[in-house]
């Protein structure tokens, strides 16, 4: 790792630094949490958490060839290289920040309420089909997260695609701190997180404060059909570029060919400074119009960093789901839409869109949304009454929570009589149990909820 010597790592993090015969001169060779990682000239920096405690693993980092270890107590055996600071998480932050800035490397961030992920593999995909990139796997977005992406920087990579989630106002003006973007991508202002942001105007304004950090000169991406980030001003001179469906966005899409579950053809347009315009077709490989507008983020990126018509293309063509999240599974019985990982009103409502381009009967299987704050009753009812509204032919609600959107759908229903079958469970393991008595062979289901809901055993479970 480039310039990562015991002395400019205790420097990044104030620490201070205890040697026992260790070659200054020696650069890290990774930086981890997990003592499990560590690998010859590693640090490992010991966290405290609810049930394990990092320093006990210390003797055992150094057996495998660890470089140093950074601490908040010292070691039994003070006679190991270590770093001693006064909280090992903050020292994670500023360990990454210091090595963010020894790589040249451009850094696109990703913000909004909605389809950070799925915009992340969007334009990490497409940018490989030029550069060597770093994007953020699984959930790694948060202020553990991210920093140990960031770590994951090598020399060799050109660019790194980084998902930066936040829930309190405070955290994206760190996040920025540490990743510094060069570009700012932002998908959409809806209503996750309400309960610590308070309202729409408190989630943009969270949101940008990706801004703090970023290059005096960052170019910004925004969502222009979103009525919150269109209020985006210019910075430093610049404009934000807008991306969208509405033909007045400097990046949008017409023509669209919907091929059901499995994507859609579009026509993606491009306005450049100069006036002139380019326009080529590309195939969506991912459905929902939702994905639309991630190929748009993604070509937007790609232009300004200089890839060709014939690149954007291919790495849109490419673009494969993240489990989780709009995964389509063909098992044996049933078709899956895999969108588990997590759920709010928003993005509840696009899967069942989604579940309503199926072309065999269609059963939703909806639980708890988390984090919604004094709004998670009527945000429930909210989207039982759209399932019922549209089409959906059967509805199987989980949780405690989500008994507000069955009743509500219960009225929608005898409010449009409309033969919708309804069922509500309260735990998931008593959907479970009767889950197959319910299904029919070929059946669509779309099986979404917050993460914490755990509904990738219901996937597990449907696609044996």
């Amino acid at each position: 790792m480039k310039n990562m010597t015991l002395v400019s790592i205790a420097e990044s993090c104030n620490g201070t630094l205890h040697l026992a015969g260790t070659n200054l001169e020696k650069c890290a060779a990774g930086v981890v949490l997990d003592s499990r990682k560590v690998e010859k000239d590693y640090i490992f920096i010991a966290t405290k958490g609810e049930r394990v405690d990092g320093h006990d693993f210390i003797p055992q980092v150094m057996e495998k060839g660890a470089l140093a270890v950074v601490c908040e107590k010292k070691p039994e055996d003070e006679n190991i290289p270590y770093i001693l600071v006064k909280d090992s998480f903050q020292a994670l932050k500023s360990i990454a920040e210091y090595y963010r800035m020894q790589l040249d490397i451009k850094v696109v961030g990703i913000t909004g309420s909605v389809g950070k992920t799925s915009t992340k593999e969007f334009i990490a995909g497409v940018l490989s089909e030029k550069y060597k990139v770093l994007k953020t796997e699984g959930n790694f977005n948060n202020e553990i997260g991210l920093p140990l992406t960031v770590l994951q920087m090598k020399e060799e990579h050109e660019v790194a695609v980084l998902e930066m989630g936040i829930n309190h106002f405070g955290e994206m003006h760190r996040l920025s701190k540490i990743a510094k973007p060069d570009v700012c991508v932002m998908t959409n202002i809806g209503q996750c997180h309400l309960e610590f942001l308070g309202t729409r105007e408190g989630i943009l304004k969270a949101k940008s404060e990706i801004f703090d950090f970023a290059d005096e000169q960052a170019a910004i991406f925004v969502n222009g059909d979103d009525d919150m980030l269109i209020t985006i001003p210019e910075r430093n001179g610049k404009l934000p570029v807008h991306f969208g469906l509405n033909p007045s966005n400097e990046v949008y899409a017409d023509n669209m060919e919907n091929r059901g579950l499995f994507g859609s053809e579009v026509k993606i347009h491009v306005k450049n400074e100069d006036g002139t315009e380019e326009c080529f077709a590309a195939s969506v490989p991912l459905p929902g119009e939702h994905m639309v507008y991630n190929a748009l983020a993604a070509a937007g990126v790609a232009r300004l960093l200089g890839l060709s018509i014939e690149q954007i293309q291919s790495g849109i063509a490419a673009v494969k789901p993240v489990g989780g999240r709009s995964n389509i599974i063909r098992a044996e019985k049933y078709t899956l839409i895999d969108d588990c990982y997590n759920a709010n009103p928003v993005s509840m409502e696009a899967a069942i869109d989604l579940l309503n381009m199926a072309l065999t009967r269609k059963v939703a299987v909806l639980g708890d949304m988390f984090e919604l704050g004094e709004n998670s009753d009527a945000l429930h009812e909210r989207v039982g009454k759209y399932a019922v509204e549209n089409s959906v032919d059967m509805l199987l609600c989980v949780g405690k929570n989500s008994k507000l959107m069955y009743e509500a759908a219960v009225k929608k229903r005898e409010e449009l009589q409309n033969c919708t079958k309804l069922h509500y469970f309260e735990t998931r393991e008593d959907l479970e149990a009767v889950l197959d008595s319910l299904l029919e062979e070929k059946d669509t289901v779309l099986i979404k909820a917050s993460h914490g809901m755990g509904f990738h055993t219901v996937v597990n479970k449907l696609s044996q």
